[in-house]
């Protein structure tokens, strides 16, 4: 209770320091603290049962395609942290792969089926690095207020989820503030942080998840026979050495904070019309497979020759359908 009251009034009575924070920054640190030393036994209820557990694989199922092994690890990871009484470390999930391929889908689908209101619940906390830290010259302060958000937040509600988008833009560095968080400590600071879930999404990394995919391809094997072993390890090599990441030489990938690289695949003509035909569904139209393949056709492709992989995956195909269906 000290250190957060300490800590708000550093906030609130510092103007030098009040005045380089950008004011969303500030937002949250105050709110980090408010929720977590003012409303401390604050009750979260999360959905814990085997029927969420059957939800989830359906929503996948459903609504995620082209991605057999980020259905199996997400499926997997996050019921079985779940429904561990007694984690030694939070859940940290780190997805990458291309604009459109269902990185920030996922992460809503997650959170939908833990907390009735998914994203907009108060447990489900969203970071995007261009709009929270947006510059270079305040990392510090941000380290500072990002600690204060998520020791708040945690402190309120032990099973806390995290979202940290854009972490390819991140300036480096930032997130090693939360290293204390995610490793294997019963308490820090009096708070324990092992039933919080982490999950940062990223484009670092998408070239080496794209040639496995393409070899598999050039070579006449099914993309389905990916196993996770044949991209894990490069492709958290590739992001810990991307100067141009938020997790360039990150202790969290040093340490091996992260439980799983979760690679999202390029996604391929018959992808798209999968997401076409569910869009068409969720806005109660009949599906029109003269209409799906159109859209599906107006995507570009690569690589140039062979034109295999959609180069935005489906993020463009429900603007594309609007033309189909202007009233």
């Amino acid at each position: 209770m000290k250190l957060g009251r300490a800590a708000l009034g550093l906030l609130l009575l510092a103007p030098s320091v009040v005045q380089a924070v950008e004011p969303i920054s500030l937002g949250l640190a105050l709110a980090g603290v408010l929720t977590g030393y003012i409303y401390p036994r604050l009750y979260c209820l999360f959905k814990r049962s085997l029927s969420r557990r059957v939800a989830l694989q359906k929503d996948l199922d459903n609504k995620l395609f082209g991605q057999h092994l980020a259905k199996k690890i997400i499926l997997n990871a996050v019921f079985g942290f779940i429904n561990n009484p007694k984690p030694k470390k939070p859940l940290t999930l780190s997805l990458h792969g291309w604009t459109g391929t269902g990185k920030n889908f996922v992460s809503k689908i997650i959170a939908e089926n833990i907390y009735e209101g998914g994203l907009n619940s108060d447990y489900v906390h969203l970071f995007v690095a261009t709009l929270h830290f947006p510059h270079a010259s305040n990392i510090t302060l941000y380290k500072d207020q990002l600690q204060l958000w998520i020791r708040g937040n945690v402190s309120a509600c032990a099973r806390s989820i995290f979202i940290f988008d854009e972490m390819d833009k991140m300036h480096a560095g930032l997130i090693d503030a939360i290293k204390p968080f995610l490793d294997y400590y019963d308490l820090v600071d009096g708070v324990s942080y092992q039933k919080a879930i982490f999950i940062f999404l990223s484009n670092a990394g998408a070239e080496r998840i794209t040639d496995v995919a393409l070899d598999f391809w050039r070579s006449g094997k099914q993309r389905e026979d990916i196993k996770l072993k044949d991209i894990e390890h490069a492709l958290s090599v590739s992001v810990f050495n991307n100067k141009n990441s938020g997790f360039w030489h990150s202790s969290l990938i040093d340490r091996n904070l992260i439980d799983y690289f979760v690679p999202f695949l390029p996604l391929e003509y018959k992808h798209l019309k999968m997401c076409i035909r569910v869009e068409m569904q969720s806005r109660g139209y009949e599906t029109n497979e003269d209409i799906v393949s159109r859209v599906a056709e107006e995507m570009t492709f690569f690589p140039k020759e062979e034109r295999v992989f959609s180069d935005k995956g489906c993020k463009t195909v429900f603007t594309k359908l609007d033309y189909y269906y202007d009233d």
